[in-house]
């Protein structure tokens, strides 16, 4: 087994692990030794700590052999996005500006990744302060995709896409306000949770929109996620915004199946700027769910571009704020295009900001009662066209550009301003030999369904077992 240690899942690692069919340090040494050479060509990382990585998993090997009890990563190699702060550790959020920032305390996340038995194996390439859906970075280099390296690998959380599905490291965390879980996801062919708002603790991640942000996982299998998310759910007392629900038992809710669910497919805007070659792949993965016992039916949606306008507004104004100093006294240490998208959150008027505030709950009730009337979740695509190419997306890359730009998270940017969970799940590869992903929109704390969905899906599907040739 330990010669194809990268191919196995993360659940099926850590279930090895802790069986000790395998030791947590063969595992780094076999991690480790692939993502030193497969850094030069992905560039997924912006600090690699080999060594710190292998001592912890040595450590790990020495609590199982005195017979601790394993927690549920017990020594699985993650990697994250590098805006999950670790106290006394550089944590660069992608940026020139914060080259050299250690925080004073830890990510919540983090924290709870650690107490499972996750390694921390470093910090992940990402478009500067999370900005941007499509992973390119002047200060750090662009990110490649592992399927493709003329292809965008996505963003803002570009080095957990491609890092995972890469082989290189079995799950990363990103963050999300937009997109940037799902759009990486999707781009590099694995799974990718958007969790409700609150579901998931933010304290000690930098922020771009502070009503917007959220964190998840990306994996290789949706019941990868589900662990995962298992793991970093729920109430964090040191953060105000984080839910007190209890976390449902994720994992366990995979065994359900989908017989008697509905999948809703939108008769509006989703599909609106969609390739046939997109409409194709959305229609066999809908054909798949059929098979399995679930029922797929039309569904209406609400203003989806009013929503969006909306969402527009609350980031432009959070994130202003938020780099309001820097932008002042730092301007040049911005990429141009990052800069160019904080600069308009200034001259937004705080009427207008509240107004877009004041409107979501509202937006959100119309969304499930409409959307999600008659349905348990929506079915669209992840991105309406197939990957484009590192120079389409690239400032100067030509009169199509900024419309290419902006459709990358056409079908993502509502569920981050309604507050609701968004799976993407893997369904297959265009014409281009790049994956094609479908999403899952849920009501508010619907994870459970929206991962028995893809659970399914995968178990009747191979999409997901498929990986570049690196």
């Amino acid at each position: 087994m330990s010669g194809d240690i990268h191919r196995l899942s993360l659940v099926e690692l850590a279930d090895a692990i802790a069986r000790r069919e395998l030791s947590a340090t063969e595992v780094m040494e076999a991690t480790v030794a692939r993502a030193e050479r497969l850094q030069p060509e992905l560039n997924c990382f912006i600090s690699l700590q080999a060594e710190a990585a292998l001592d912890s998993a040595k450590a790990a090997d020495a609590a199982l052999a005195r017979g601790d009890a394993p927690g549920p990563l017990h020594g699985v190699p993650l990697a994250h996005k590098d805006m999950f702060y670790r106290t006394g550790h550089v944590t660069t959020c992608g940026s020139r500006i914060r080259r050299d920032f250690v925080p004073d305390h830890d990510s919540t996340a983090l924290s709870r990744l650690h107490g499972a038995g996750a390694i921390y194996l470093g910090g992940l390439n990402m478009a500067e302060f999370a900005t941007g859906p499509t992973g390119h970075n002047e200060h750090w280099g662009d990110c490649r995709n592992p399927w493709n390296r003329a292809h965008i690998s996505g963003g803002s959380s570009s080095g957990s896409g491609a890092s995972v599905a890469g082989r290189v490291v079995f799950g990363a965390l990103g963050s999300d306000t937009g997109g940037s879980v799902r759009l990486p996801s999707a781009c590099n062919g694995v799974v990718g949770l958007k969790p409700t708002m609150g579901l998931v603790s933010r304290r000690g991640i930098m922020p771009l929109s502070h009503t917007l942000d959220t964190v998840g996982p990306l994996a290789r299998t949706v019941h990868d996620a589900a662990r995962l998310t298992g793991t970093i759910a729920g109430h964090d007392p040191l953060d105000a915004t984080s839910s007190r629900r209890p976390v449902p038992d994720y994992e366990a809710a995979l065994a359900e199946g989908v017989e008697g669910l509905t999948v809703g497919v939108p008769t509006g805007y989703f599909y609106d700027i969609a390739t046939d070659e997109v409409r194709a792949a959305m229609e066999r993965s809908l054909d798949v769910l059929r098979s399995l016992g679930a029922k797929v039916v039309e569904v209406a949606v609400p203003d989806i571009e009013r929503i969006n306008h909306l969402s527009n507004v609350v980031l432009s104004s959070e994130a202003a704020a938020i780099h309001e100093a820097w932008i002042a006294g730092r301007p040049d240490d911005y990429q141009e295009q990052v800069r160019n998208r904080y600069e308009p959150g200034l001259h937004v008027p705080a009427v207008k900001y509240i107004q877009a505030l004041a409107a979501r709950a509202d937006l959100l009730r119309e969304f499930v009662d409409t959307a999600l009337a008659g349905a348990d979740a929506l079915h669209t695509p992840a991105i309406p066209f197939p990957i484009p190419t590192r120079e389409e997306t690239n400032v100067g890359g030509g009169e199509r550009m900024a419309e290419m730009v902006a459709g990358l998270s056409w079908c993502t940017r509502a569920a981050n301003y309604l507050g609701v969970p968004a799976l993407v799940v893997p369904c297959g590869f265009t014409a281009s030999g790049l994956p094609s992903a479908f999403q899952l929109m849920g009501r508010p704390f619907s994870e459970a369904t929206l991962f028995r969905l893809g659970h399914a899906y995968q178990s009747a599907t191979d999409w997901h077992e498929r990986a570049p040739d690196l």
